[in-house]
Protein backbone atom coordinates (compact mmCIF):
# COMPACT_ATOMS: atom_id res chain seq x y z
CA UNK A 1 0.00 0.00 0.00
CA UNK A 2 2.68 2.69 1.02
CA UNK A 3 4.25 1.95 -2.25
CA UNK A 4 1.41 2.20 -4.39
CA UNK A 5 0.40 5.67 -3.08
CA UNK A 6 4.34 6.63 -3.32
CA UNK A 7 3.52 6.10 -7.08
CA UNK A 8 0.14 7.90 -7.31
CA UNK A 9 -2.07 4.47 -7.81
CA UNK A 10 -5.26 6.36 -7.84
CA UNK A 11 -6.88 3.24 -6.71
CA UNK A 12 -4.72 2.15 -3.59
CA UNK A 13 -5.57 6.22 -2.77
CA UNK A 14 -9.28 5.73 -3.05
CA UNK A 15 -8.71 2.60 -0.85
CA UNK A 16 -7.18 4.32 1.66
CA UNK A 17 -10.05 6.77 1.89
CA UNK A 18 -12.27 4.62 2.12
CA UNK A 19 -10.12 2.91 5.20
CA UNK A 20 -9.54 6.28 6.80
CA UNK A 21 -11.51 8.58 6.37
CA UNK A 22 -13.80 8.46 9.41
CA UNK A 23 -11.16 7.95 11.63
CA UNK A 24 -9.55 11.84 9.96
CA UNK A 25 -12.55 12.59 10.50
CA UNK A 26 -13.23 11.92 13.86
CA UNK A 27 -10.09 13.50 14.24
CA UNK A 28 -10.76 16.89 13.32
CA UNK A 29 -13.90 17.32 15.21
CA UNK A 30 -12.43 15.96 18.69
CA UNK A 31 -10.02 18.95 18.14
CA UNK A 32 -12.31 21.34 17.13
CA UNK A 33 -15.94 20.70 18.31
CA UNK A 34 -17.48 21.53 15.08
CA UNK A 35 -18.56 18.86 12.31
CA UNK A 36 -18.16 21.75 9.12
CA UNK A 37 -15.14 21.99 10.29
CA UNK A 38 -14.11 18.25 10.56
CA UNK A 39 -15.59 17.79 6.83
CA UNK A 40 -12.87 20.48 5.56
CA UNK A 41 -9.66 19.34 7.63
CA UNK A 42 -11.02 15.20 6.18
CA UNK A 43 -11.18 16.87 2.74
CA UNK A 44 -7.73 18.85 2.85
CA UNK A 45 -5.95 16.15 4.74
CA UNK A 46 -6.50 13.81 1.77
CA UNK A 47 -5.85 16.20 -0.71
CA UNK A 48 -2.59 17.56 1.15
CA UNK A 49 -1.69 13.49 1.70
CA UNK A 50 -2.07 12.85 -2.83
CA UNK A 51 0.02 16.18 -3.25
CA UNK A 52 3.07 15.10 -0.89
CA UNK A 53 2.20 11.00 -1.43
CA UNK A 54 6.48 11.25 -2.43
CA UNK A 55 7.66 11.97 0.79
CA UNK A 56 5.91 8.31 1.85
CA UNK A 57 8.65 5.72 2.62
CA UNK A 58 7.74 2.48 1.09
CA UNK A 59 9.06 0.20 4.63
CA UNK A 60 6.32 0.90 7.57
CA UNK A 61 3.10 -0.14 9.04
CA UNK A 62 -0.14 1.89 8.34
CA UNK A 63 -0.63 5.10 7.07
CA UNK A 64 -2.84 6.52 9.57
CA UNK A 65 -0.65 8.46 11.41
CA UNK A 66 0.79 10.07 8.68
CA UNK A 67 -3.10 11.38 7.72
CA UNK A 68 -3.32 12.15 11.47
CA UNK A 69 -0.27 14.21 11.87
CA UNK A 70 -1.59 16.06 8.18
CA UNK A 71 -4.91 16.38 9.85
CA UNK A 72 -3.44 17.80 13.09
CA UNK A 73 -2.10 20.81 11.68
CA UNK A 74 -5.44 21.11 9.42
CA UNK A 75 -7.01 21.80 12.68
CA UNK A 76 -4.41 24.03 14.11
CA UNK A 77 -4.42 26.41 11.43
CA UNK A 78 -8.68 26.04 11.39
CA UNK A 79 -8.70 27.28 15.12
CA UNK A 80 -6.92 29.98 14.44
CA UNK A 81 -8.82 31.09 11.56
CA UNK A 82 -11.41 30.61 13.39
CA UNK A 83 -10.25 33.00 15.89
CA UNK A 84 -9.47 35.55 13.53
CA UNK A 85 -13.07 35.71 12.02
CA UNK A 86 -14.63 35.69 15.72
CA UNK A 87 -12.29 39.29 16.26
CA UNK A 88 -13.44 40.18 13.03
CA UNK A 89 -17.30 39.20 13.88
CA UNK A 90 -17.09 40.83 17.60
CA UNK A 91 -16.11 44.48 15.92
CA UNK A 92 -19.16 44.64 13.41
CA UNK A 93 -22.91 44.45 14.18
CA UNK A 94 -24.75 41.72 15.59
CA UNK A 95 -26.51 39.40 13.01
CA UNK A 96 -30.59 39.66 12.98
CA UNK A 97 -32.84 37.06 14.41
CA UNK A 98 -33.37 33.78 13.10
CA UNK A 99 -35.93 31.14 13.01
CA UNK A 100 -35.02 28.94 16.08
CA UNK A 101 -34.70 25.34 14.53
CA UNK A 102 -33.75 23.64 17.91
CA UNK A 103 -36.95 21.55 18.29
CA UNK A 104 -36.05 19.41 14.99
CA UNK A 105 -32.75 19.11 15.74
CA UNK A 106 -33.07 17.72 19.47
CA UNK A 107 -30.68 15.30 19.07
CA UNK A 108 -27.90 16.72 17.05
CA UNK A 109 -28.04 19.60 19.62
CA UNK A 110 -27.80 17.22 22.21
CA UNK A 111 -24.64 15.84 20.80
CA UNK A 112 -23.53 19.01 20.54
CA UNK A 113 -24.06 19.91 23.92
CA UNK A 114 -21.76 17.09 25.23
CA UNK A 115 -19.59 17.70 22.59
CA UNK A 116 -19.29 21.55 23.47
CA UNK A 117 -18.79 19.85 27.27
CA UNK A 118 -15.77 17.70 26.70
CA UNK A 119 -14.56 20.15 24.22
CA UNK A 120 -13.94 23.32 26.61
CA UNK A 121 -12.63 21.13 28.99
CA UNK A 122 -9.72 20.15 26.22
CA UNK A 123 -9.40 23.38 25.36
CA UNK A 124 -7.70 24.05 28.84
CA UNK A 125 -5.33 22.37 28.10
CA UNK A 126 -2.25 23.11 25.98
CA UNK A 127 -2.63 22.84 22.17
CA UNK A 128 0.41 20.19 22.58
CA UNK A 129 -1.36 18.20 24.81
CA UNK A 130 -4.68 18.27 23.68
CA UNK A 131 -3.37 17.27 20.12
CA UNK A 132 -1.71 13.89 21.90
CA UNK A 133 -4.26 12.98 24.38
CA UNK A 134 -7.34 13.22 20.69
CA UNK A 135 -4.14 10.73 18.72
CA UNK A 136 -3.48 8.00 21.64
CA UNK A 137 -6.72 8.18 23.42
CA UNK A 138 -9.85 9.02 21.07
CA UNK A 139 -7.48 7.77 17.65
CA UNK A 140 -6.33 4.87 19.35
CA UNK A 141 -2.97 5.49 18.24
CA UNK A 142 0.59 3.65 20.29
CA UNK A 143 3.35 6.16 21.73
CA UNK A 144 5.24 5.67 18.76
CA UNK A 145 2.57 5.96 16.10
CA UNK A 146 1.63 9.52 17.91
CA UNK A 147 5.30 10.43 17.91
CA UNK A 148 5.40 9.54 14.30
CA UNK A 149 2.39 11.64 13.58
CA UNK A 150 3.62 14.53 15.43
CA UNK A 151 7.11 14.62 14.58
CA UNK A 152 8.42 14.33 18.02
CA UNK A 153 9.83 11.69 20.59
CA UNK A 154 8.23 8.85 22.10
CA UNK A 155 9.50 10.22 25.71
CA UNK A 156 7.45 13.75 24.62
CA UNK A 157 4.23 11.93 24.00
CA UNK A 158 4.39 9.92 27.20
CA UNK A 159 4.96 13.61 29.22
CA UNK A 160 2.02 15.51 27.09
CA UNK A 161 0.15 12.71 27.61
CA UNK A 162 0.69 12.30 31.13
CA UNK A 163 0.34 16.12 32.06
CA UNK A 164 -2.85 16.37 29.80
CA UNK A 165 -4.57 13.19 31.92
CA UNK A 166 -3.11 15.00 35.27
CA UNK A 167 -5.08 18.56 34.32
CA UNK A 168 -8.21 16.45 33.05
CA UNK A 169 -8.12 14.87 36.38
CA UNK A 170 -8.13 18.30 38.25
CA UNK A 171 -10.77 19.47 36.10
CA UNK A 172 -13.62 16.73 36.90
CA UNK A 173 -12.46 17.42 40.64
CA UNK A 174 -13.39 20.74 39.94
CA UNK A 175 -16.66 20.26 38.51
CA UNK A 176 -17.65 17.70 40.72
CA UNK A 177 -16.88 20.65 43.87
CA UNK A 178 -19.36 22.75 41.59
CA UNK A 179 -22.45 20.43 40.81
CA UNK A 180 -22.94 16.77 40.88
CA UNK A 181 -22.36 14.90 37.18
CA UNK A 182 -25.68 13.87 35.92
CA UNK A 183 -26.04 9.97 35.71
CA UNK A 184 -25.71 9.21 31.76
CA UNK A 185 -26.11 5.42 30.01
CA UNK A 186 -23.85 2.86 30.33
CA UNK A 187 -20.84 3.10 28.28
CA UNK A 188 -21.45 6.68 27.37
CA UNK A 189 -18.15 8.50 27.57
CA UNK A 190 -19.52 12.44 27.99
CA UNK A 191 -17.59 13.38 31.37
CA UNK A 192 -14.11 14.99 31.72
CA UNK A 193 -13.12 11.67 34.12
CA UNK A 194 -14.48 9.36 31.86
CA UNK A 195 -12.27 11.08 29.27
CA UNK A 196 -9.08 10.94 31.44
CA UNK A 197 -9.74 7.39 32.22
CA UNK A 198 -9.79 5.78 28.54
CA UNK A 199 -7.18 3.08 28.22
CA UNK A 200 -3.96 3.96 25.89
CA UNK A 201 -2.37 1.94 23.78
CA UNK A 202 1.24 0.96 24.96
CA UNK A 203 3.73 1.08 21.92
CA UNK A 204 4.82 -1.43 19.69
CA UNK A 205 7.76 -3.58 20.11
Amino acid sequence: MRRRVREGDREAFAQLYEEFARPVYNHGLRLTGDWSTAEEIMSETFLTAWRSRARVQEDGGSLLPWLLGIATHKADNARRSTWRRQMFLARRLPPPDVEDFAARSAGRIDDARRLRAVHAALGRLRRQEREVLALCVWSGLDYQETAEALGIAVGTVRSRLSRARGKLARFADESAARDREPQVRRGEVTGVAALAALPVREELT
